[in-house]
C-alpha cells in the first residue's frame, strides 16, 4: 500500500497558496492515476488530505486566538485536528481493512471542505 499525504489545499482554492495548492492537487491526481495503473499488480494507492493539524507548521494559527476563532468558525467540528487523527487514517489505508480501497482521497479536516 502506498499512502500519499496531500492537503485540503489541493481540493479547494485558497488565497496566497497558488503554488502549494497546485502541487497538492497534482499529488491527488497522481494518486488516482497510479491507482489505476498499478491496481492490476495488487498495489493500492490512496491519499490523505489533512486540514490544519496541531503541528509546528500551524503554530501561528492556533496560538493566535483571534485567527484561530475565525478559522474554526468555518469548520463543521469547530476545532483544530490532532496528529493522531491523521495517523489513524494512515493506519486504515495501510491495513487490510482497506484491502478493497484504491485511488481514494480521504479528507481529515474536521469538515473544512464540505
Amino acid at each position: 500500500s502506498i499512502i500519499n499525504i496531500s492537503s485540503i489545499a489541493g481540493l479547494a482554492a485558497s488565497v496566497n497558496q497558488g503554488i502549494y495548492s497546485v502541487t497538492k492537487a497534482g499529488l491527488i491526481m497522481l494518486t488516482k492515476v497510479m491507482a489505476r495503473e498499478m491496481g492490476g499488480s495488487g498495489v493500492r494507492i490512496n491519499c490523505i488530505c489533512p486540514g490544519v493539524i496541531r503541528t509546528q507548521l500551524s503554530r501561528a494559527l492556533w496560538e493566535d486566538e483571534k485567527a484561530a476563532k475565525k478559522y474554526l468558525a468555518r469548520k463543521a467540528l469547530g476545532r483544530i485536528g490532532e496528529v493522531d487523527e491523521v495517523v489513524g487514517a494512515a493506519i486504515y489505508f495501510a491495513s487490510e481493512a482497506s484491502s478493497f480501497t484504491t485511488g481514494a482521497v480521504l479528507q481529515v479536516d474536521g469538515g473544512m471542505v464540505i
